[in-house]
């Protein structure tokens, strides 16, 4: 049988394979999400591409010829596509913010636009460049009605850049502290006493927030003519909700109370914003029976604020009927760290967060740069989550995203040399541990139809539907010689073909979706990894390897004393262990296996 034909055919048998019978009874470790930018991906109803608004790109926001614009794309397109994204082996959707936006912000002159959804003035409303919130309803019951789930991005630290400050911005609006300008005074410590209520007992309970009356401790906030009352709820419209101390600069306290590159700051000590997003949020689950959320900029919002958000918002899900609502928290951090990642989850008490740790490890690993002892370090880490080894279970897990950039890109760039046979191998098995190994398995959309990006941020937020964008249009794309000048919703691309064919594999094996791992083999240098993964009701091992090396391997592992013979669910895999407790294995250059044991009481 040739590759295609076994990788069709697995993906067939998942296909095929009865949902449960009730899509809400899958815990959060059992999902494959599939992570969209709306705007990016389909444009399913032309009209609403400038969102109901008139005048050029400055005023619309739209302009698909721009990175940095609006490009059509919307929920009627996404709903269209459902079909592709669950061929995929997809049984969750992120979708990017998507609600109404400040079209167009920035400096003159270095405007961009509000396509990505993070900008927002109206938490209450689907963005109009997306379409309506009946759209989104319907989206929400198309992809439920195929058991697929759907999570909500969703964004506490801030808003859309509205306020701005009477002193003037020569220099920028820089980070003023809490100790040069305390909250009880106006315009710093030798100022007029303002707030009485914060000149005792610190500025976190209810009874001070109660009292903050004067927003102008440390810059005087000013909303410009006409945009009094563009937020919604009208709440959001005062001022005194904000921290107004001018812009991070990613250091030490200012990380919570600056403005993250100029965006509004919310106050979210002030017991009248955490009741006003648990109301605001709350409201999308009972509206709409979503199944999660991610949580944009969670490391910039104090832990007090997760610590009733979360709560909440798991009561409010469960009253709903939804038992496994998934909050994930994006925690953006360098390198391998487990230790910070899981602070947030014990100390915010955030029940997971984006497993960046496994990206930085599967991008090092993957890429050659370094050996596969980064998994080691990454597993040690996992006990460190509140919860301990099985709350890892739950970290959603990727290679790239929107932010940092594609998985290819930091291939390519770790490989300048290396031809496109070896790029495509390669990629091909960063997404073999990503869909095997412990975790959430986040697709980012167009990585299954070989996008690579040239950077980060802009530059990876290609379009899925014919793109008019010319730095996309000259990026060279792996696994095919099609470029995003066309759409792209290509099933038979290898990449597409390879992911939904991995996605069957761990459908089929519970220790895949939520099974317990032991380290089997590791090296300082790029070559063997190799984990077994346990089934939690039966006991039966998977064992997992893979090669990072251009060099075929053989290597003898350790293994499960009771694992008796070995099924290959992919790769060549050998039929017997040497000696109970021992098996060899071999594996060609960027080569992995997936090999189902059987116990002796099978045999």
């Amino acid at each position: 049988m040739s590759l295609f034909a076994s990788l069709a055919a697995l993906a067939a048998a998942a296909a095929a394979l009865a949902p449960p019978a009730d899509y809400r009874e899958r815990p959060a470790s059992d999902e494959i999400i599939y992570f969209v930018l709306p705007d990016r991906f389909e444009n399913g109803d032309p009209s609403n591409d400038r969102g109901g608004l008139t005048g050029d790109r400055l005023a619309t926001g739209y302009d698909p010829a721009a990175k940095g614009f609006f490009h059509g794309g919307d929920l009627a397109g996404l709903t269209r596509r459902l079909d592709y994204i669950q061929g995929l082996g997809a049984t969750a959707i992120w979708l990017a913010p998507i609600f109404k936006n400040k079209p167009v912000q920035g400096p003159k002159g270095q405007e961009s636009a509000g396509y990505h959804g993070y900008w927002v003035t109206d938490f209450t409303r689907v963005d109009p460049h997306f379409g309506t919130n009946d759209e989104f309803k319907a989206f929400v019951d198309a992809a439920h009605a195929r058991g697929m789930k759907v999570y909500m991005d969703i964004i506490a630290n801030h808003t859309a850049d509205v306020i701005t400050y009477k002193e003037g911005a020569e220099g920028g609006f820089r980070y003023r502290s809490l100790a040069d300008y305390p909250f009880s005074r106006r315009g710093g410590v030798d100022g007029a006493p303002i707030n009485p209520g914060f000149a005792g007992d610190g500025i976190a309970s209810a009874d001070n927030w109660a009292k903050m009356a004067d927003p102008r401790f440390a810059y005087t906030p000013v909303v410009p003519q006409g945009e009094e009352r563009v937020k919604r709820p009208a709440w959001l419209n005062d001022p005194i909700y904000y921290h107004n101390r001018g812009n991070s600069d990613w250091v030490g306290e200012s990380s919570l109370y600056g403005d993250f590159s100029g965006l509004d700051d919310l106050a979210t000590e002030n017991p009248r914003v955490v009741q006003g997003f648990i109301d605001i949020y709350g409201k999308w689950i009972d509206d709409f029976g979503i199944d999660g959320f991610r949580i944009d900029t969670a490391r910039h919002v104090n832990p007090e604020f997760w610590q009733a958000f979360v709560p909440a918002m798991l009561a409010r899900a469960k009253a709903r009927g939804i038992p496994n609502f998934h909050i994930f928290g994006e925690v953006a951090l360098g390198g391998v760290d487990p230790g910070a990642l899981a602070a947030y989850t014990r100390r915010d008490g955030l029940p997971a967060v984006l497993d960046f740790s496994f990206a930085h490890a599967l991008i090092d690993a993957v890429g050659g740069t370094k050996g596969t002892d980064v998994f080691a370090r990454l597993f040690d880490g996992d006990v460190l989550y509140r919860g301990g080894a099985p709350a890892a279970l739950q970290l959603p897990t990727f290679g790239g995203n929107h932010d940092m950039g594609r998985f290819a890109m930091f291939v390519r760039k770790a490989n300048p040399d290396a031809s496109e046979a070896e790029l495509l191998k390669r990629v091909m098995l960063g997404h073999a541990m990503l869909l095997t190994l412990r975790g959430v398995p986040t697709i980012y959309y167009g990585d299954e139809q070989g996008f690579v990006s040239d950077d980060g941020d802009q530059l990876a937020r290609e379009d899925m539907f014919a793109s008019r964008v010319a730095d996309y249009n000259d990026n060279d794309l792996i696994g095919t010689d099609a470029t995003t000048a066309a759409a792209n919703f290509d099933p038979a691309q290898p990449l597409y073909r390879e992911i939904a064919a991995l996605a069957a594999i761990r459908r089929r094996a519970p220790a895949l979706l939520h099974g317990s791992t032991a380290l089997r083999a590791f090296s300082d240098k790029p070559g063997l990894l190799a984990v077994s993964r346990f089934d939690p009701a039966t006991g039966r091992e998977v064992v997992l390897a893979y090669n990072t090396s251009a060099t075929p391997l053989t290597a003898r592992i350790a293994i499960d004393m009771r694992s008796a013979a070995f099924t290959p669910l992919y790769g060549d895999c050998p039929a017997a262990p040497d000696a109970p407790g021992s098996l060899t294995i071999n594996l060609p250059a960027f080569g992995t296996l997936i090999c189902r044991a059987v116990d002796k009481m099978e045999r």
